[in-house]
């Protein structure tokens, strides 16, 4: 999905991801990030939003939740992370970074919140008046009270499979009443998810965006002024202006930390791609190649991967998607013109915390390239350099 722009703005990246792979410092199945791109997007991202006015939350899911980059990104000057699940909250934590938001997309279990709790996030996003409730009586015992974002979700409403749930605006009103009597939260803002898609390589604000404008209106109505409208998906420097105008006063940017955004499949974007994963051939049959998996995403969209043993002479060749339900063992190439050895290098759209790849970190990319540590899928070290 991203390879051709990897080639063509940081075939550094592919260089040294190769180099390392057939020097045999990483293996197979990890993804390999550059740390000083990463940087340079991030102060991209808060650039914009210091022109506009908004708020940043960085997300870390997609890039296995990691505590070097995490730290990078928070001394670039994004200070704090939105975490999509409590793990990732604790996780974050451990590493030292401040929590701006946890609850969305998943909600805080009962018997977490207090952990949660202890962590002092900004806001915490609830989905209905029983979990408001259940933050509300740890919160109160804590001698707290917590800033809470309602999240918005109309039955009409762009909502992705396995992600429902929220308030629809009657439903707001018919909870309104008991959610302000809470004596542990306080409504703080309002969210959705997605409130922005990328179609025919455009961006475009779904339908979820005037149901948070409609909810918005409701609570004015009802006293509350500058209520915080979190509006997350697809946060770049080239969408930013476009969620401001629609009364975003958050963001949070994620994909575009590394460049890959679905706009920076085909686009130029002040962003530029920093990460790739690396494979290799495990054994060539029926004229098939097969390289060795675990990082595979289904929603990946790629198409093409390089594949040989040195940087000259690399070849493209086409990817021949997995079926539906496969066991990510092995990803398949059109191609039977290869060795075994060889190393693959692929750039597509992830979520490594739902893999089980490794992460490898490089900084000096552009001078002398220093491997700072490998980690698993979710922030833990394995090796360091």
């Amino acid at each position: 999905m991203f390879l051709e722009m990897t080639k063509k703005r940081n075939h550094k990246l592919i260089d040294i991801s190769l180099k390392l792979h057939q020097q045999g410092v990483i293996e197979p199945n990890t993804y390999v990030l550059d740390l000083d791109t990463i940087k340079e997007n991030t102060s991209i991202l808060k650039k914009e939003a210091e022109k506009l006015g908004m708020e940043l939350f960085f997300m870390t899911k997609q890039i296995g939740r990691n505590p070097i980059v995490a730290n990078a990104i928070v001394e670039t000057g994004i200070k704090k992370a939105v975490a999509v699940d409590p793990w990732e909250a604790i996780k974050l934590n451990e590493a030292g970074i401040q929590i701006g938001h946890v609850g969305h997309l998943v909600q805080i279990p009962k018997n977490m919140i207090q952990t949660i709790l202890n962590l002092h996030p900004d806001f915490i996003t609830v989905f209905s008046y029983e979990n408001a409730k259940n933050i509300s009586n740890i919160a109160d015992k804590l001698g707290k009270v917590q800033k809470i974002f309602l999240r918005i979700a109309e039955d009409d409403d762009y909502i992705y499979h396995g992600q429902e749930g929220g308030f629809t605006l009657s439903k707001l009103t018919e909870d309104i009443d008991k959610i302000e009597a809470l004596k542990g939260v306080e409504i703080a803002g309002l969210t959705s998810f997605p409130c922005l898609l990328i179609k025919e390589n455009k961006p475009y604000i779904t339908p979820n965006v005037d149901s948070i404008q409609k909810a918005n209106e409701f609570l004015k109505e009802k006293g509350y002024k500058c209520l915080e409208l979190n509006m997350p998906s697809a946060t770049s420097s080239e969408t930013m202006q476009l969620l401001k105008d629609h009364g975003a006063t958050q963001g949070e940017p994620g994909h575009a930390i590394t460049g890959t955004t679905p706009l920076h499949t085909e686009n130029f974007l002040k962003e530029r791609p920093a990460m790739i994963y690396v494979s290799e051939v495990s054994h060539v049959s029926n004229k098939k190649a097969y390289v060795f998996g675990g990082g595979f995403y289904p929603r990946s969209h790629m198409k093409h991967a390089m594949v040989g043993s040195e940087s000259t002479k690399l070849k493209q060749v086409s990817v021949l998607q997995n079926e539906l339900g496969h066991i990510d063992y092995y990803g398949a190439l059109d191609t039977d013109c290869v060795h075994v050895g060889d190393t693959a290098i692929f750039a597509f759209r992830t979520q490594v915390f739902v893999t089980h790849a490794k992460i490898a970190v490089i900084e000096g990319l552009s001078s002398s390239p220093k491997l700072l540590g490998i980690y698993d899928s979710v922030g833990n070290l394995l090796s360091d350099s």
